[in-house]
């Protein structure tokens, strides 16, 4: 006989196989917004992510990549001249630092490469395990869900979670959806973040998993 918290346990699992179903159907061609051509592109571009919008990122890596195309060209110049480089896009000293410090490291643990290992990925330093989702997932087709501030506004609006924790976050949307999904998983939440479950003003009434999620609202 099944225990209420295995019922439960196998509703939320349904529920969440509904849900990602739904998405993936709405947003087939869901994909990273950041534009790259390698994976120390994207290494540099999801740093540079950090509390700027994608959009910024790319308008900013299209000259920046042409002019920086290795890790030992971002440590011959000047921070100064780099902070330039990538001023609009905010916290330009910070992240110029950690661009300097992560591509110091890639020098001197890894030959100049980016990594092909989450845990290799993570301990680079500047890379928190958002970016090493992000690189291992789109770059190397690692399984990793990264976790930004769509999918952890989502994770919660539709239940899955009960906190505002990115390693919580993780590990739940681990448990519940399968692994062959978790990369593009991170896309379908963040397309519909932008599209439809827009902070402050979410358009329930468009939504395709409305019927599924608790936070739903015919006034929206």
């Amino acid at each position: 006989m099944k225990s209420s918290t295995d019922t439960k346990s196998n509703s939320e699992l349904k529920r969440a196989s509904e849900i990602l179903k739904r998405l993936k159907k709405e947003y087939p061609l869901a994909k990273i917004a950041l534009e790259f051509g390698t994976p120390f592109e994207l290494l540099i571009s999801t740093i540079l992510s950090a509390q700027c919008t994608d959009e910024r990122v790319n308008l900013v890596t299209k000259s920046l990549f042409k002019k920086y195309k290795k890790p030992k060209d971002y440590l011959n110049i000047s921070n100064q001249e780099l902070e330039k480089d990538i001023f609009s896009t905010g916290f330009y000293q910070q992240k110029a630092k950690s661009i300097k410090n992560c591509c110091k490291a890639l020098l001197e643990k890894h030959q100049g490469k980016v990594p092909e290992d989450f845990e290799a990925l993570y301990a680079l330093p500047g890379v928190g395990r958002k970016t090493a989702s992000v690189v291992a997932g789109n770059a190397f087709g690692i399984p990793a869900i990264a976790v930004d501030t769509h999918v952890i506004r989502l994770s919660n609006l539709m239940g899955f979670v009960d906190s505002e924790k990115p390693d919580k976050i993780e590990e739940r949307l681990k448990e519940i959806f399968p692994e062959k999904e978790w990369i593009n998983l991170g896309h379908y939440l963040m397309n519909h973040g932008r599209n439809i479950c827009i902070a402050r003003r979410p358009k329930c009434m468009q939504c395709v998993v409305g019927d599924l999620c608790p936070s739903f609202s015919p006034k929206n």
